[in-house]
């Protein structure tokens, strides 16, 4: 994608967040302060995203009198093969030249980065995860993602899905488990099949249900089957993260998305975990998002100070 255009390095900032309902933009004056967010409904198309996006971007301008980087987080990412989106689950992306087609819209180089990239730089700069030194960044939300910052840097890997955790199978599954659902993917027994917002909600009000965000309430007051659904959840999820710390080991594994508002699973995963991991001790840390829902947004903004591979985050803000 090329560096940044020299008369804009330093100067203002401006995130894009591009999810399946909502759009959030961001803008960062030349210090770090956020000096504007707005959000408005994704179109389902990707003509209106496209427009979406450069409405967006002009409007904050002209507002704000600057000219900026622009950066935006998608729920999937760019193929090194093609260039072209594939793997976002709003299917309407896929097959696009995104990152032209919004350079062609704004008159400038635009970076694009998976939206879980996004949320594992701004939790590695300032976040949760500041001071450590290989960072897991899971999304916990519709659907199942991770992005992966080590030594300040993006971890894309070769085929730019580094992270994509959420599109391997559940580990360790119980018979009542397997095979499991069939994903959007088109594979079975996805992680995202089991731990997604969706999956939790039908877990404890059966098909259909769609919104778990009242389980640990009703857990709280005594609800039996919300507690057994929760508690089902945070089994898988234990399982699911102990292949992280088995093959990558992070320092810190970082909880962001809808599902991570859930105070029970900071202590009850940990305790889970321990007897999946490969080893005599278990003291990776399980931390929520320091910046809440807004990690991904201040990421994307954020992706032009720390380019995909060629520079450290800190550095960013040294």
């Amino acid at each position: 994608m090329g560096p940044a255009p020299p008369h804009f390095r330093g100067m203002w900032r401006i995130g894009i967040d591009l999810g399946g309902t909502k759009t959030e933009i961001v803008a960062l004056d030349p210090g770090g302060a956020v000096r504007l967010r707005r959000r408005a409904p994704t179109p389902p198309d990707y003509a209106g995203v496209i427009g979406l996006i450069g409405r967006l971007v002009e409007a904050a301008e002209a507002e704000l009198g600057v000219a900026a980087t622009v950066g935006v987080g998608i729920p999937g990412s760019l193929s090194p093969t093609t260039g072209l989106v594939r793997g976002a689950n709003s299917t309407w992306l896929n097959g696009g030249r995104l990152d032209a087609d919004l350079a062609a819209r704004l008159g400038r180089p635009v970076r694009i980065s998976n939206d879980a990239n996004c949320l594992g730089v701004s939790e590695a700069a300032d976040g949760a995860g500041a001071g450590h030194a290989t960072v897991f960044a899971v999304i916990l939300g519709t659907g199942v993602g991770a992005g992966i910052v080590t030594g300040g840097r993006i971890l894309e890997g070769r085929n730019r899905i580094a992270g994509e955790w959420g599109h391997n199978p559940l580990p360790w599954m119980t018979a009542e488990e397997h095979p499991g659902r069939r994903c959007w993917c088109g594979r079975q027994g996805c992680i995202e099949t089991f731990l997604c917002g969706p999956a939790l909600a039908a877990e404890a009000d059966g098909p259909g249900a769609r919104d778990a965000a009242g389980l640990p309430a009703r857990a709280a007051a005594g609800e039996a089957r919300a507690a057994a659904a929760l508690e089902r959840h945070a089994d898988r999820l234990a399982r699911a993260l102990a292949h992280v710390i088995n093959i990558l080991d992070p320092d810190c594994i970082v909880l962001a998305g809808g599902l991570s508002n859930m105070d029970h699973l900071y202590d009850r995963v940990p305790a889970l975990w321990r007897g999946f991991v490969f080893s005599d001790g278990v003291s990776t840390p399980l931390l929520r998002a320091r910046h809440g829902d807004s990690s991904g947004v201040l990421g994307a903004a954020r992706l032009w100070d720390a380019p995909l591979g060629d520079a450290p985050v800190e550095d960013a803000w040294a």
